[in-house]
């Protein structure tokens, strides 16, 4: 999975667990970069599964970070959709500029 906006990236994986299984959770693991050492902001990645609101996940200014997390809803027996983009962090002034927004939709919710 690749995902890129002007001044950060991502390039990693992503899994549906099956039900049962680290409670059927959508996981995700990769690499969040900064991409522009010299701008002064920060990257970060946000996830959101259905029925909850984005989650954010930040990196280090300047840096590339591994990174490996679970989302999941506890009334669920495993997430039936996910969403996933790219940001980087412009402040409270500008916009942030993100990435395309990833749906991924779990096979098993078929």
């Amino acid at each position: 999975m690749q995902l890129k906006s002007a001044g950060a990236s991502f390039s990693g994986w992503y899994l549906f667990n099956k039900r049962g299984v680290n409670h059927g959770a959508f996981e995700w693991k990769g690499t969040l970069k900064d991409q522009d050492r010299t701008d002064g902001h920060n990257a970060y990645i946000e996830t959101k599964i259905e029925g909850h609101d984005w989650t954010r996940t930040y990196g280090k200014q300047g840096k590339a970070v591994n990174l490996h997390r679970s989302h999941w809803d506890g009334a669920q027996a495993y997430t039936r959709d996910a969403y996933m983009r790219v940001c980087r962090d412009r402040g409270s002034l500008h916009p942030d500029n993100c990435s395309s927004t990833m749906h991924r939709k779990n096979p098993a919710a078929d």
